[in-house]
């Protein structure tokens, strides 16, 4: 690493991730040594006319997401979208973690993989790939490093095939949660966490189209300086808020909201991706008055962790089966928030599973107080769904 790139304004210091346990780091703007008994996980580097922040999680998402050409959006076999900065991003974030702790067991669990990329019709593609992986890399400072070949590139996708479970360390990364808002110009999020003995212990949701004010409040077109945020949370220090332009951290709650009738609800924007009927039904039980806020990716978590709604509801469709990197980040920024988040049974969320949350029905997330009248609502409500079939 360039020790001139005055690198390091936000890392986790991680001390064997183990018995140890793990110290979140805040903001500094200073190059710092590695300590002699833990090891770093750069998250961000300070440019070097000391302007803007360089984040790899962003991993140059605003210009891909600008200038990306259909030709670059591929889809997966359960149909759903895939474009070069999900893989690009996951390549980076793979190889910088792999980098950065070299002393560790590396264990990745991530949404994207390399089989489609090897084939003869996706070549052009995967050198796209390449090339952005290799400017970003060199263009964050990381000077030592000499240019990834497509192998590695491959290579650094398929790290995340691991299948996590209940022992040990795991990352936990989905490199562009929300593809569909990504492409739509709207909301998605780069979630990245870590498991510990199956417990998510950390959490990092950068969301570059998330407005520093409350979502709700915006139903116009707004400047592009007021976009933008980093969370974070560690197990049992909280969960903190900071632009990405490196502004001071401040740490978030949820709402305190008590009484249901005064209480907003974020789902997702695509009803492909959430039952929004029965979404409706729970929200009428509850007296909720306020319309629904849609939008994409876990980019939802991060709003409820700072108070913008009081209630988030995903109920997909009759087959879906829920994958870890989709709310493993989210679920802690949340929880350090004082939220809670189960199953449609009132069961905790167990990520320690593998990559798949075996849940009954589906997630609903909120502060305490309001939880035992959401949890009643939810369950009479499916009830009468069901009923109506």
């Amino acid at each position: 690493m360039n020790s001139n790139s005055n690198r390091l304004i936000f890392r986790v210091r991680c001390s064997s991730l183990g018995k140890r346990g793990i110290t979140l780091l805040g903001v500094s703007s200073r190059a710092l040594p590695k300590e002699l008994f833990g090891v770093e996980v750069v998250v961000g580097w300070w440019k070097g006319d000391g302007q803007r922040w360089i984040f790899w999680f962003r991993f140059g998402l605003e210009k891909v997401q600008k200038a990306l050409l259909q030709s670059d959006v591929q889809s997966k076999y359960d149909k759903t979208p895939v474009t070069v900065a999900d893989y690009g991003s996951q390549a980076v974030v793979s190889y910088i973690l792999e980098k950065e702790l070299p002393s560790m067991s590396f264990s990745l669990v991530a949404e994207e993989d390399s089989e489609d990329l090897r084939k003869e019709e996706a070549q052009g593609t995967l050198k796209r790939i390449t090339q952005l992986v290799n400017e970003t890399l060199a263009s964050d400072g990381m000077a030592d490093v000499l240019p990834l070949s497509v192998e590695d590139v491959l290579v650094a996708i398929d790290n995340g095939k691991s299948d996590g479970g209940p022992h040990g360390q795991h990352w936990v990364l989905d490199p562009i949660d929300g593809t569909k808002g990504f492409l739509r110009g709207d909301q998605y999020a780069i979630a990245l966490a870590l498991l510990d003995e199956g417990k998510v212990v950390l959490g990092v949701l950068a969301c570059p189209n998330l407005p520093l004010s409350s979502v709700a409040s915006h139903n116009q077109l707004i400047s592009k300086d007021d976009v933008g945020c980093l969370f974070y949370a560690q197990v049992g220090t909280g969960t903190y808020m900071q632009s990405l332009d490196g502004s001071k951290a401040t740490k978030v709650h949820v709402s305190a909201t008590e009484n249901p009738e005064e209480a907003s609800f974020f789902e997702s924007f695509e009803a492909a991706h959430s039952m929004h009927d029965l979404s409706g039904l729970i929200a009428k039980k509850l007296g909720v008055k306020a319309p629904p806020v849609r939008i994409d990716s876990q980019a939802k978590y991060g709003a409820l962790s700072r108070g913008d709604g009081a209630i988030y509801l995903r109920f997909p469709h009759k087959g879906y089966r829920e994958k870890i990197w989709d709310h493993a980040a989210g679920y802690i920024v949340v929880a350090e928030a004082g939220g809670v988040a189960t199953d449609a049974a009132g069961n905790p969320l167990d990520f320690s599973r593998g990559r798949y949350l075996d849940l009954d029905t589906g997630i609903i997330v909120t502060n305490q107080k309001l939880m035992p009248a959401l949890l009643k609502a939810v369950q009479e409500s499916l009830k009468e769904k069901a009923s109506s079939l």
